[in-house]
C-alpha cells in the first residue's frame, strides 16, 4: 500500500490515481478532509506525532509526505525509525526524504505537452504544403549514401505523396554499397536515382514543383544539392546550430531517427500504409538506434508501435542478415592487419579500398575490444578519405569533434556515431598514401592517441 500525509488537492488527486492500481491511505487533518471513493481515509483532530497516529501495520510501498502534520522533531527520522524500508518523498524540504518539486513537475509537464503539441502541428504544416497544389512533381532527396533511416524515411514520404495524388520520385548522391541497403534497396523494389552530374541537378530542380529533404538538413553538406537551394520540406531527427532555410521546417532531436518523424507525419495524415512501408520504417529504426541499445525516446517507440500491426518480421531479418560480399571481407581482412591502439583510441586505415560502406561495418566489429573506447576506421574513394567514427566515450561527442576539425559538411554526426569525407583539396595532399598519413595525424592528435 501507499501512505500519504496531508490531503490537499495534490493529495486526492495522487491517492484517486494510485487507488486504481493499489491500497491507499491518506492522514490529514479533519478540517480539510474529503472524503474519496477506494481511498483509506483517517481524519485527524490536530498535528500530533507519528506513534499517536493510526498507522497501517503494513510497511507502505512508498510515503508521501506533503504536509506539516508530524510533531516530531525530525518527522523524517521517526518515519525510518518505524518504516526503514519504505522510500520517502516530500513536496517540503526534508533532510532526509526526497524532495519533489512540483514546480518543476509542473513545468517539465508544460515542456512535454507544448512538444507534443508542436510536433503536431510541424507534421500538420507538412501535410498542409503537400496539399497546397494538385498533381505536383516532387523531389525527395537523400542525403549521399544514403542510410535505411534515409531510404525508408524517403520511401514513406514518396507513399504519401502518391496517396495525396503527386508524382514523386527519390534521389540520392554517392552510392548505397552496404550489403544491408542493397537488400533493403532490392527487396523494396526501390526505384532510387543516383545523381551524379550539375546538369542533372539543375534539372531535378527545375522540373520539381516541390523538394522534399529527408535525414538531412543543410544543403550541400553531404548531399547534391548546392547550397544556395532552399527546400520545400526539410525532415530531419539532426540538430544544427543554425536553424536551416526552407518553407517547412521539421526537424526534431527529441527522436532517434527520421524514420519516427516520418511515422508521426503518417500517423496524423491518418492514410493506409502497406507492409514494405511500415518495414522499412522499422527498420530504419532500427539501425539508426543500434537496435534500441542507443539513444531512443517515447516517440520512436510510440512510432514503432503504431507501426507494429504491419511490419513483416521476416523481411526484417532478410533486411538485417543479407549476404557478405568478397569485398567486404577483403576489407576485414585489412582492417585486422593494419590497426593500432593507443590511449583508448583504435585507427584503423584501410587501403585500396573497394566498398566506402564496409568501413562503418568494421568500426561497429572493432569498437567492443577491450582498453578501446573510440574506433574511427577510415579510407579512399574518389580522392576523398571516408571515414566512420564509433565511441563509447560519455566525455566525447564526436560529430562535434570531427566537425570542428574539417571544412563545414565534411565530418560531423551523433554523440557516438559520427562520420566523414575529406576532400585531398581540403588535406593538400595529391594520392592515397599521404591523404592516410595526414588523417592518421589529425585523428590522432585530436583524439589523443600517440602521433
Amino acid at each position: 500500500m501507499f501512505l500519504i500525509f496531508g490531503c490537499d488537492h495534490l493529495a486526492i488527486r495522487l491517492a484517486q490515481w494510485i487507488s486504481a492500481r493499489s491500497r491507499v491511505r491518506i492522514i490529514g487533518l479533519a478540517d480539510h478532509m474529503i472524503g474519496v471513493e477506494g481511498v483509506e481515509m483517517v481524519a485527524l483532530p490536530t498535528e500530533m506525532n507519528l506513534d499517536e497516529m493510526p498507522l497501517p501495520e503494513v510497511s507502505p510501498t512508498a510515503i508521501l509526505l506533503l504536509e506539516e502534520i508530524i510533531c516530531d522533531d525530525n518527522p523524517v527520522e521517526a518515519l525510518r525509525n518505524h518504516w526503514p524500508n519504505s522510500p520517502i518523498l516530500s513536496t517540503i524540504d526534508l533532510e532526509g526524504a526526497e524532495t519533489i518539486s512540483v514546480e518543476d513537475l509542473t513545468v517539465a509537464a508544460i515542456q512535454d505537452r507544448l512538444r507534443s503539441i508542436d510536433r503536431r502541428q510541424g507534421a500538420d504544416e507538412v501535410l498542409r504544403k503537400l496539399k497546397e497544389l494538385e498533381q505536383q512533381k516532387v523531389a525527395i532527396i537523400c542525403h549521399d549514401n544514403p542510410d535505411p533511416d534515409a531510404i525508408a524515411s524517403a520511401m514513406a514520404m514518396k507513399h504519401l505523396c502518391e496517396y495525396l495524388g503527386h508524382e514523386a520520385n527519390i534521389f540520392h548522391g554517392g552510392m548505397i554499397e552496404h550489403q544491408q541497403n542493397r537488400a533493403m534497396v532490392n527487396l523494396l523494389n526501390l526505384e532510387l536515382r543516383r545523381i551524379i552530374l550539375d546538369w542533372e541537378v539543375e534539372d531535378i530542380l527545375n522540373q520539381a514543383d516541390l523538394t522534399i529533404c529527408v535525414d538531412f538538413s543543410i544543403p550541400g553538406a553531404n548531399n547534391f544539392l548546392p547550397p544556395t537551394c532552399v527546400p520545400n520540406i526539410v525532415i530531419d531527427h539532426h540538430t544544427s546550430e543554425n536553424r536551416p532555410a526552407g518553407d517547412v521546417i521539421l526537424v526534431r532531436s527529441e527522436f532517434a531517427a527520421t524514420s519516427s518523424l516520418v511515422a508521426s507525419v503518417l500517423m496524423n495524415a491518418e492514410i493506409e500504409i502497406n507492409t514494405e512501408v511500415a518495414t522499412a520504417l522499422a527498420f530504419g529504426i532500427r539501425t539508426d538506434t543500434l537496435g534500441f541499445t542507443r539513444s531512443f525516446n517515447a516517440v520512436d517507440l510510440r512510432a514503432l508501435s503504431w507501426l507494429g500491426a504491419w511490419i513483416d518480421w521476416d523481411l526484417m531479418r532478410r533486411f538485417e542478415a543479407p549476404p557478405r560480399s568478397q569485398e567486404v571481407l577483403s576489407i576485414f581482412t585489412k582492417a585486422m592487419n593494419n590497426y593500432t591502439i593507443s590511449n583508448g583510441l583504435m585507427l584503423v586505415p584501410i587501403t585500396g579500398m573497394t566498398d566506402r560502406d564496409a568501413i562503418a561495418q568494421v568500426a561497429d566489429f572493432l569498437l567492443p575490444t577491450e582498453e578501446v573506447n573510440i574506433v574511427i576506421t577510415y579510407g579512399v574513394r574518389m580522392s576523398k578519405v571516408i571515414l566512420s567514427a564509433r565511441s563509447t566515450d560519455d566525455s566525447i561527442h564526436l560529430g562535434r569533434t570531427l566537425s570542428n576539425l574539417f571544412e563545414t559538411g565534411s565530418a560531423g554526426g551523433h554523440k557516438a556515431l559520427a562520420g566523414g569525407q575529406i576532400s585531398f583539396e581540403q588535406l593538400e595532399v595529391e594520392n592515397e598514401l599521404d591523404a592516410i598519413k595526414s588523417i592518421t595525424q589529425i585523428l590522432s592528435s585530436a583524439f589523443g592517441g600517440e602521433q
